[in-house]
């Protein structure tokens, strides 16, 4: 004999699992099953040309990044496809590609040192950080980080990474990561100055910023202009767009010469790891110097890290992929886009990847080529598949410089300071937490982040514990009305 209320838990049940297995939730769950039944020939062509395009902006920034972070050069392909693939079934946004990108970078050489194991561990703690965020909906912690600490963060990056590759741009050695250290040492180092990196660095950036400009000022055409006039721009569009890829080649090229003949000019990437990496179970342990460095000391090791970067990772992606869905007018659902970035880093970290998140610059690039649906990414990931596979051997002969100068055309943009204007004309306060955020990032990444996001909670819990409104009782009415302690605003309550 059941007992009472087993039938009735049974059809609650039975509810529950119809509604979590229905059609609209699979599609929830699933977001390409929404614009796959709708796709057409003319949406792949544009998605094709999305997927090249970024596939050539990814390449070389790929091998950048992964000079930023610290790690060889093939980590920053590891890490540039699995989002491609990932993102293309479980993203709701047209436009966002998922990857390495320079702050990420940034993060993980400060919390890993440049060891490859801890980076990769990493990539796998923020995945599995990131998913069970997804799966409990808590999407919505990310509306507590204020835009001034957001912005702040990513003015202090910018600095940070991009002195960072003056090193490599003039090449010294020998230059720690602290900044301020950093910034010492390297004016100390100066007449130490490579000459041939130092000038090949300049040019790298000259050639960047003058193809920059063109893309940005160069006329569009109109059907009814002549064939030559449309052929002219298409050239000059694949140019300007690829120029990241160019300058690498060219500069890698004129390295090869110098090679030929027997000088040394330049500082070169040097040998890089051949081939796609194996599939393998991340390293939850590693040896250095026949010691077994076990999995709690690995953790002790990335410190706070375990939590910053999840919630940065994050943060960027979704920050970026509303940005692009205001601008073209679709949504995107924060929680599938904690799920996408999460099983990324969850499944990337089995293939050497190290934690990635979404990219601006690509993401940009993405949106203005006109990809229609994620499914330029498939292209992109089978580009960066190919580089591993078959042009590792020619990384050897690009010389370090051209990659600083990739990165730091790449940061410069994100350097904005105009958002202290703003501030000072909307809500004075709120320039104490992008101050506070600003200033200790240069010290201690975290200590920034965090202090930052304290400042503007206490602002806020002032703000409500102190509102600028006062109630009184009207006498002759006997009515509530609420006044602005200024006295210019009056309204009754019911």
């Amino acid at each position: 004999m059941e007992r009472p209320g087993t039938w009735h838990d049974r059809r609650v049940g039975s509810r529950i699992l119809a509604r979590c297995c229905s059609w609209e939730a699979i599609k929830r769950t699933l977001p390409f099953l929404c614009w796959l039944p709708q796709y057409s020939i003319q949406w792949m062509q544009l998605d094709i040309i999305a997927g090249l395009t970024v596939g050539l902006t990814v390449v070389p920034q790929g091998l950048a990044y992964a000079e930023v972070a610290g790690l060889p050069v093939e980590y920053g392909l590891y890490s540039s496809y699995v989002g491609c693939f990932i993102y293309c079934l479980l993203g709701t946004s047209k436009d966002v590609t998922l990857g390495p990108t320079a702050i990420m970078s940034l993060l993980v050489a400060i919390y890993t040192s440049g060891d490859a194991s801890l980076a990769v561990l990493l990539a796998f703690l923020s995945g599995c950080i990131q998913l069970a965020l997804g799966l409990l909906k808590f999407g919505f912690l990310l509306d507590f980080i204020s835009y001034p600490v957001i912005k702040a963060f990513t003015s202090a990056a910018a600095v940070t990474i991009g002195f960072s590759q003056v090193k490599n741009l003039l090449g010294l050695k020998d230059i720690p990561r602290q900044f301020i250290l950093q910034v010492y040492e390297t004016f100390h180092k100066l007449p130490t100055i490579r000459v041939g990196d130092a000038v090949l660095g300049f040019l790298c950036i000259a050639f960047l910023l003058a193809l920059k400009f063109m893309k940005e000022h160069f006329p569009r055409v109109y059907r009814g202009m002549p064939r030559c006039y449309r052929l002219c721009y298409i050239i000059v569009w694949v140019t300007t767009t690829a120029r990241n890829a160019i300058v690498v080649v060219a500069a890698g090229l004129v390295a090869y010469s110098f090679h030929v003949m027997g000088l040394h000019p330049f500082i070169l990437t040097g040998k890089t790891a051949e081939g796609l990496p194996q599939f393998q179970l991340p390293p939850f342990s590693e040896k250095i110097d026949n010691r077994t460095v076990s999995f709690s000391e690995m953790v002790q090791d990335i410190g706070p890290g375990l939590f910053i970067i999840p919630l940065m990772g994050l943060l960027e992606s979704v920050a970026i992929a509303r940005a692009f869905a205001s601008q073209n007018n679709y949504r995107i659902d924060t929680n599938q886009e904690l799920l996408a970035i999460g099983l990324t880093n969850f499944l990337g970290s089995f293939l050497s990847a190290y934690p990635v998140t979404g990219s601006f610059g690509r993401t940009a690039l993405n949106s203005q080529t006109g990809a229609c649906t994620p499914a330029g990414g498939i292209l992109t990931g089978f580009l960066v598949l190919f580089s591993l596979g078959y042009l590792t051997p020619l990384f050897y002969y690009i010389p370090k410089a051209a990659l600083a100068a990739v990165i730091i055309c790449a940061v410069a943009p994100m350097f904005d300071l105009s958002v202290c204007k703003t501030l000072w004309k909307v809500k004075k306060l709120d320039l104490l937490p992008f101050l506070v955020t600003f200033l200790l990032s240069f010290w201690e990444i975290q200590y920034g982040i965090l202090l930052g996001i304290l400042v503007s909670l206490v602002i806020l819990c002032y703000s409500i514990a102190r509102p600028k409104i006062k109630v009184r009782r009207d006498q002759y009415r006997s009515e509530d009305i609420v006044c602005s302690l200024k006295g210019t605003c009056h309204q009754q309550l019911d």
